[in-house]
């Protein structure tokens, strides 16, 4: 079979499958929070370095620098996200002086550089919700209406299920759990059934909300959705702490 390079007309269609590609192996990786399975150990350094490698051949695509400052902003929390005991740590929760400050700086520059290009995409827009996140490193607090706006953005460029619990979790926090819970509540059921992420966030805001038995059912059904154990514990913890 002979090989071709393929038409310029074709590249960005197949770029985006690329950058799917990288993006997910990344996840794959940082889902493993221990860095013990066998099949994702250094999974995630191997995504970014793929990504480095395409901005090397691909300068001029916005995506590409959001794609790899969104992986350079989760990665400066890598020592974060366990405490001494290994428990899991999340996000808001985390001890900031233990972020890299060296490899924010990098996806901050990342994330200005593709502004000029003017072609705002789902990976700069996560990118951008991280970097409000990463700025509690430096003022000591999140600005969640900002962060509810990236969703909304984000939310119009990829309508995922991913995007849609996020934003009820930042709306949650900027204007109170009763309006995130009834934005959660909104998403049709078949679309989260076996969604974990969507039963913790429903479990954290029905417990704000005093509803332990509804929180206790949906923690129960998190619990259930994951396959992280230090993820499960954590939450495990949480269930428990209702009982108390």
């Amino acid at each position: 079979m002979e090989f071709e390079i393929p038409a310029a007309v074709d590249l960005p269609q197949r770029l985006n499958a690329v950058i799917e590609a990288i993006y997910a192996a990344y996840g794959s990786g940082w889902d493993d929070i221990a860095g013990d399975h066998p099949r994702s150990r250094g999974l995630g350094r191997e995504a970014m370095e793929l990504c480095h490698l395409l901005l090397r051949f691909m300068p001029g695509e916005p995506e590409v620098r959001g794609l790899l400052a969104l992986m350079l902003y989760c990665e400066s929390r890598h020592n974060a996200r366990r405490d001494v005991a290994g428990n899991y740590v999340p996000l808001m929760e985390q001890d900031t002086t233990l972020w890299s400050h060296p490899m924010i700086e990098e996806a901050e520059e990342l994330l200005r550089s593709a502004a000029p290009y003017r072609r705002v995409g789902r990976f700069q827009l996560e990118a951008a919700i991280q970097s409000v996140h990463a700025q509690r490193k430096r003022t000591g607090s999140i600005d969640w209406e900002e962060i509810a706006l990236l969703y909304e953005g984000l939310i119009a460029h990829a309508p995922t299920i991913g995007a849609m619990v996020g934003r009820a979790a930042a709306i949650a926090e900027a204007r109170g759990p009763a309006l995130g819970l009834k934005l959660i509540e909104s998403i049709p059921g078949t679309a989260v059934k076996s969604y974990q992420p969507y039963w913790a966030v429903a479990a954290h805001l029905l417990a704000s909300l005093g509803r332990g038995d509804e929180a206790r059912s949906a923690y129960d059904r998190a619990i259930g959705l994951c396959d992280v154990p230090a993820m499960r514990e954590f939450l495990q913890r949480r269930r428990h702490a209702l009982l108390q």
